[in-house]
């Protein structure tokens, strides 16, 4: 489950491009329309990019992963702030199986986290799990995944290479059709001190799940509503869409 090691230490330079603005906006536009929450869990936070700015807007955020490295940076982001006005609490925990004191408003897992699980019963697993954490009444999960169409582009495109001047990488992609997972190889060069290049592998599987199944997994965990958008905006998921969002909401 921990696919981040030493992929901590550059997670954020390859990562600068990513619509984190966007994934904030579409968690707005769900408040606005479920309920504005005051208590945050983002599964899978990664380095912060996500929870920190929830934070610093003055909710109460539980930021959890499974990679110490990757929480390490997080927590560095957090205290290097000059000022602060929510609160983060950074866990290490599997989502699968994670546990907080008390109730939490909103549960989010945005940048295909749920796609790192390529069991069906992991999946599930998780969902009972932000179900059990949420608080009982109006108590939102939102989360992303990536389609099965867009891992079989990802198969159908590679390799990618990145060539800067401070990194590189190559990476392949290979498809198993018949599950619908992908394994991602990257091997990069990561500029350390000086002149001196870095070079690791990191490899990292991802399964995409029929919608259908996933929206009827929600329901078995016990979400009442459950409500399908695409492409960070409130509109109905189409064949083209690259990213489905769900909002399941507890009652």
């Amino acid at each position: 489950m921990d696919s981040y090691g030493q992929f901590a230490s550059v997670y954020d330079r390859l990562m600068v491009d990513m619509p984190y603005a966007q994934w904030l906006q579409f968690a707005e536009s769900c408040w606005q329309r479920y309920g504005v929450p005051e208590s945050v869990v983002d599964l899978g936070c990664g380095t912060g990019s996500i929870a920190v700015p929830l934070a610093l807007s003055g909710k109460r955020v539980y930021g959890i992963d499974l990679s110490a490295d990757m929480l390490a940076v997080a927590r560095s982001k957090w205290d290097e702030l000059p000022a602060r006005s929510g609160s983060a609490v950074w866990l290490q925990q599997d989502m699968r199986d994670w546990r907080l004191l008390e109730p939490a408003d909103c549960v989010l897992s945005f940048c295909d986290c749920m796609n790192y699980l390529t069991e069906e019963a992991d999946v599930e697993a998780a969902f009972r799990a932000a179900y059990d954490g949420l608080k009982g009444d109006g108590g939102l999960f939102l989360f992303d995944v990536h389609p099965p169409a867009l891992l079989r582009r990802y198969a159908d495109e590679q390799p990618f290479i990145l060539d800067e001047d401070d990194i590189a990488y190559i990476w392949t992609s290979e498809l198993d059709e018949e599950r619908c997972e992908i394994e991602h190889h990257l091997t990069i060069f990561a500029q350390e001190r000086g002149e001196r290049f870095r070079r690791f592998e990191e490899l990292h599987r991802q399964r995409a799940y029929d919608p259908a199944w996933i929206e009827s997994a929600l329901r078995r965990a016990g979400f009442e509503t459950v409500d399908r958008y695409a492409d960070f905006e409130l509109k109905p998921a189409g064949e083209g869409s690259e990213r489905l969002f769900f909002a399941a909401v507890k009652r």
